[in-house]
């Protein structure tokens, strides 16, 4: 077995992804097409599964419950809610999913790490990469409904992908610091599955952040999905672009997080051929 150097600095992340993007697009797309391999309506079920959420909660949060969004009043329509509470499971679903996989990527790709010469740090990219095309897809879904019920998409929609990005990259440091660490530890996953619920329900998802006590603000704040959250609701939704200064922070804390992410990957794989 060939080891292969393990790099942990965040030019040799970069060169990485440089290096062998065209094999993680290759990689990401077999597995995309693989979820749905053997169904009948195939490929179709990623767009239909989020059009059918979208339909749910529309009938459960505004016929049901009746629920309205703070600041909204009285004149917004049923489907209001349902798009905002939408918008912000899109963006916590992304960091859900590739934190949700994380302990197992390794765990699952035995051979990757045994038998041949792969770069195996480019395995949380394509877990992270399914994750991103299902939330394009859930996202033109909310466009759509948008465009059906309010007849008008915000300009500001221009701004989420940078809003995403910065996400992406921190979500890409949890998912490299817990494949590596669910390699050695594997109650890892389990653990992961409580930690996502929590956030869940301590995210502004089902409610704004001015709906909470002033007490417990602090305590939501916290959450590292919170700023991701608003500013991606406030551009897919309100119309509200993103404060640039802002902005400019949450990517440089987003760099920062991978780069810690990724070398505690880099250290700890030395050591997975001898534990798998």
């Amino acid at each position: 077995m060939i080891i292969q150097k393990s790099t942990p600095s965040p030019r040799y992340a970069v060169e990485s992804f440089i290096k062998n993007f065209n094999l993680i697009v290759q990689m990401t797309k077999r597995e995309v097409v693989g979820r749905y391999r053997g169904s009948i309506m195939g490929l179709a079920w990623s767009f239909f599964s989020p059009l059918l959420m979208l339909g749910i909660y529309t009938f459960v949060f505004s016929v049901v419950f009746k629920a309205r969004w703070n600041g909204l009043g009285e004149q917004a329509s049923k489907v209001d809610f349902a798009i905002i509470f939408f918008s912000g499971l899109i963006i916590y679903g992304v960091f859900a999913e590739c934190v949700n996989r994380a302990p197992s990527i390794i765990l699952g790709n035995v051979n990757y790490v045994k038998k041949v010469v792969f770069p195996i740090e480019i395995l949380p990219w394509i877990a992270c990469g399914t994750a991103l095309f299902h939330a394009g897809v859930s996202v033109a879904v909310l466009l759509a409904a948008q465009l059906i019920f309010a007849h008008s998409i915000p300009w500001t929609i221009v701004f989420f992908p940078f809003i995403m990005v910065p996400l992406t990259l921190g979500t890409m440091g949890f998912t490299w610091f817990l494949s590596a660490l669910g390699v050695y530890m594997r109650d890892i996953g389990q653990m992961t599955g409580m930690l996502t619920t929590i956030l869940l329900f301590m995210s502004p998802i089902f409610f704004p952040m001015s709906a909470m006590p002033e007490e417990f603000r602090g305590v939501i704040a916290l959450n590292p999905l919170v700023y991701f959250l608003e500013e991606g609701r406030n551009s897919l939704v309100f119309g509200i672009a993103p404060d640039p200064v802002r902005l400019a922070i949450a990517w440089c804390i987003g760099a920062a997080v991978a780069a810690v992410g990724f070398a505690m990957f880099q250290k700890m794989r030395n050591g997975f051929s001898d534990v798998l």
